[in-house]
């Protein structure tokens, strides 16, 4: 299959400048990125087209080839003219401080990292795990242990200076053409890169001298998190051979479902239900907050989906915002299963004339008491 023109797979235009194309590359990468996209192939292959098309264009010398000869400039493009095409460890090598910020900061499926003097220095890949939160430990805060199972380098693996290209991590080929000598670079295919392979492996290691190794990993979450959220544990991710730096441990905060309150945002919502008489006449009920309980007031004659707010109440945001209120959402709760002489009770009243509805311009419909609870 030919290969797609450059320019076409990052969307830029011919004249477009270096961080333009830079841009449009990190977009492509973020949007096909293997990690957002599990077991999707047509997405990985995106992926590599793009890297492919970036190492072309971010070369000012690959780039004038590409412009004078196509993708059929004498010596290739290396990793991204070869028929085979990139593959994942190439790209992670080459562009993984592209748009590793958008995943936490580091690699993900191998190793990452910029290019160092004597190979790469690399990064090991992330962890990511799921944490359940109650809503109390929400509000609070709260401090938790996390058992994971992450690559540390094994007692007893020892590294040395790759024998294919001497502890550079490149190797360069010299190939004759019509037009003199091309020299191209490409990553060291013995050590991918990193410029040291294992010369010791420690027992049950993999070939890169890393073994399993089950650890507890103390977490401070603050309060105010939202399901979803995602906090970063710099350096409790996978270790990395050969010197290389760890990667991160990426915790997805889930949030346990609370029998009494649902929250949105940083406010809280309670459903009270109450009798005929206690709306009639007035009471005081008991509502849940996230720690403890609060009274509250019933007026007399106080209408179905009447909403009360206890400021601050509510949860607090992250960094000291808030906190928010507690609406309490009050409903008058109808009998389904009377006796008869419940029956002929309010058959009595049925008629009587202080139970006739007559609402007045201020028993407010619904969605003007919505507008009005917030702000609108």
């Amino acid at each position: 299959m030919s290969k797609r023109d450059p320019y076409e797979v990052l969307g830029v235009a011919r004249t477009a400048s270096a961080d333009e194309i830079k841009k449009a590359y990190r977009k492509q990468a973020i949007k096909f990125h293997p990690d957002k996209n599990p077991g999707d192939k047509a997405a990985e292959e995106k992926f590599k087209e793009a890297a492919e098309a970036y190492e072309i264009l971010s070369d000012p010398e690959k780039k004038a080839r590409y412009d004078r000869f196509g993708h059929q400039a004498p010596g290739g493009f290396g990793g991204g003219g070869h028929a085979g095409g990139m593959s994942m460890d190439d790209i992670f090598s080459h562009f993984g401080d592209i748009f590793g910020e958008a995943f936490g900061g580091g690699a993900f499926g191998g190793f990452g990292g910029g290019r160092g003097r004597g190979g790469r220095v690399i990064k090991g890949s992330n962890l990511r795990v799921r944490l359940k939160l109650t809503l109390e430990e929400i509000a609070l805060g709260a401090e938790k242990k996390i058992k994971v199972t992450k690559l540390v380098r094994g007692k007893g693996s020892e590294y040395g200076a790759c024998g294919t290209c001497k502890g550079t991590g490149q190797v360069t080929r010299v190939q004759s053409t019509f037009l003199g000598a091309m020299q191209t670079v490409s990553t060291c295919p013995a050590c991918g890169g990193i410029g040291q392979t294992v010369s010791k492996r420690a027992p049950g290691s993999d070939e890169h001298g890393l073994v399993r190794e089950e650890v507890v990993v103390p977490i401070r979450i603050p309060a105010g998190v939202e399901e979803g959220m995602q906090l970063n544990i710099s350096g409790m991710g996978n270790e990395a051979p050969a010197g290389g730096v760890p990667g991160d441990l990426l915790v997805v905060i889930e949030e346990e479902a609370h029998p009494d309150l649902k929250r949105d945002g940083l406010h809280l919502h309670h459903e009270a239900f109450i009798s005929m008489p206690d709306a009639a006449l007035g009471t005081t009920i008991e509502v849940p907050l996230v720690q403890g309980r609060a009274k509250v007031k019933i007026e007399p004659g106080t209408q179905s989906n009447h909403t009360l707010r206890l400021r601050g109440k509510g949860l607090p945001g992250l960094n000291g915002h808030g906190p928010g209120d507690l609406l309490v959402h009050v409903a008058v709760w109808t009998p389904t299963d009377l006796t008869k002489a419940e029956r002929d009770t309010l058959e009595k009243l049925r008629q009587s004339p202080g139970f006739q509805p007559r609402p007045t311009a201020k028993d407010k419909g619904f969605f003007e008491r919505v507008r009005e609870m917030f702000g609108h």
